[in-house]
């Protein structure tokens, strides 16, 4: 009996300004495949604090590093795929991917951080082209 590799994760790509590739998770077995198995250790990676959503990963570009407003763009995505997208402002956890880990027995969906910083965004998508939304 041959095992299959799991699917993968069905993702929402958005660009932004300068060329940036944005990802989010369509559920939450894609955000577990998302965070752990599709970003790399230097792409940035974020979440709506405290409210379940999308888990966001903003590829890294060789030898460019995204500025603020570029930062702040991909955190308002990950407010906008959230069970906040209402709300005036979101508090969004902001790191690079590679200090999120899955702990072992959490559900699925769950990931841990180890550091990186939190910013007040409004939730929206306008700045950003979408492209789809498709298997990474």
């Amino acid at each position: 009996m041959r095992e299959h590799a799991p699917p993968e994760p069905r993702v929402i790509r958005y660009e932004l300004p300068g060329g940036w590739l944005v990802l989010a998770g369509a559920s939450d077995e894609d955000n577990d495949a998302l965070s752990t198995g599709v970003a790399k250790p230097n792409d940035w990676w974020f979440h709506a604090a405290a409210v379940p959503g999308s888990h966001v990963i903003l590829r890294a570009q060789e030898d460019e590093e995204p500025g603020k407003e570029t930062l702040r763009q991909a955190a308002a995505i990950a407010a906008w795929h959230s069970k906040a997208r209402n709300a005036k402002t979101v508090d969004v956890h902001c790191t690079l991917a590679r200090h999120v880990r899955k702990p072992r027995g959490v559900k699925t969906g769950t990931v841990s951080v180890a550091k990186g910083k939190n910013m007040i965004v409004r939730p929206g998508v306008t700045f950003a082209r979408r492209l789809g939304e498709g298997r990474e």
